[in-house]
C-alpha cells in the first residue's frame, strides 16, 4: 500500500483513508511477546496522539500497538498540505511518540519513551531543518522509569520539560534544559500537574463507523478536514491483512 522515496515509505489511499503499510514479523511477535496464529491473529492498530506543522509540512506522532503491547513508534509527515505522507525517520521498537512542538518552521521537537513493558527512558526527538531530519536525544543519562507528561519551549534553546514518574509521593520531576533539548538538569520534583496543554489549531478524531482518524485544521473558525488515516492497519499471525478496497483508490 506504500511508494518509496528517497528510501522512506509513502502512504496512498485506500478507497477513502489513507492505510500505513505495516507487515508483521516473527521477530516482531517475538520481542513483544504475541502468540498469534492463523487461527487466532492479532490486530495492529494505529494510534495518533498529535499533531502540528512547521510552514507547509505538517506532522503526526503515535504508535503502532496491538490489544495488548505496543509494537513501533510511528511519525508521520506530509509537505503538500495532507495530500501525501511518508514517515521521515525510522521507526522505534516498543516505543510511543505523543507530543509535538515547533518554536519556528525549523526548530521542532517531539517527546517519547519506551513503554514495553512500562513507561520508561523519555527522550525528545529534536529537528533543525523542519522535520527533513532528526535525533534522538535522551532525558536520562542511564536507563529509569518514567514519561514525559509534557514539555514547552519558549526559545530554539530553553525549555522545560516535565516527567511523570507514576508515584503517589512527588510524581512529577521537571527539568529545564538550555541547550535544545540536548541536555536537561533536574529543578524540583512535586505532586503539583504540569500546566495545561497549548492550542496547536490540529486535532484528530476517531470515527467509529470508518474506524479511521480524522486529522483536521480549524481556519476561520472551523474545523477543516486534511486527511484520513485507517486505524486497523493489519494483523500479526498470517501473511497479509486484506483492507478494505470498496470505492475507489484516490
Amino acid at each position: 500500500m506504500t511508494n518509496s522515496v528517497a528510501g522512506f515509505a509513502v502512504l496512498l489511499w485506500v478507497s477513502s483513508s489513507l492505510a500505513v503499510d505495516y507487515n508483521c514479523s516473527q521477530q516482531d511477535m517475538t520481542a513483544a511477546g504475541l502468540n498469534c496464529t492463523e487461527e487466532e491473529p492479532c490486530q495492529v492498530y494505529l494510534e495518533l496522539s498529535a499533531a502540528e506543522s512547521a510552514g507547509d509540512a505538517v506532522f503526526l506522532a503515535g504508535n503502532l500497538h496491538t490489544n495488548s503491547v505496543t509494537l513501533y513508534s510511528i511519525l508521520l509527515s506530509s509537505r503538500d498540505a495532507g495530500k501525501t505522507w511518508s514517515e521521515p525517520i525510522e521507526r522505534l521498537r516498543g516505543a510511543a511518540l505523543d507530543r509535538i512542538q515547533f518554536f519556528d518552521q525549523a526548530t521542532g521537537w517531539i517527546s517519547g519513551e519506551i513503554v514495553q513493558p512500562l513507561p520508561r527512558d523519555p527522550f525528545l526527538l529534536v529537528t533543525t531543518d523542519g522535520g527533513a531530519t532528526w535525533r534522538r536525544r535522551p532525558v536520562f543519562s542511564e536507563s529509569r522509569p518514567g514519561a514525559i507528561e509534557r514539555f514547552l519551549f519558549d526559545s530554539r534553546t530553553a525549555g522545560t520539560l516535565w516527567i511523570d514518574r507514576g508515584q503517589s509521593s512527588a510524581r512529577y520531576e521537571r527539568y529545564e534544559s538550555a541547550t535544545g533539548g540536548e541536555s536537561w538538569n533536574l529543578r524540583d520534583a512535586s505532586n503539583r500537574p504540569p500546566p495545561p496543554e497549548r492550542e496547536t489549531g490540529w486535532r484528530l478524531r476517531v470515527d467509529a463507523r470508518t474506524e479511521s482518524y480524522r486529522l483536521e485544521r480549524s481556519r476561520d473558525g472551523q474545523w477543516q478536514p486534511v486527511a484520513t488515516f485507517l486505524i486497523p492497519i493489519a494483523k500479526c499471525g498470517i501473511d497479509y491483512y486484506e483492507r478494505s478496497t470498496s470505492g475507489a483508490r484516490e
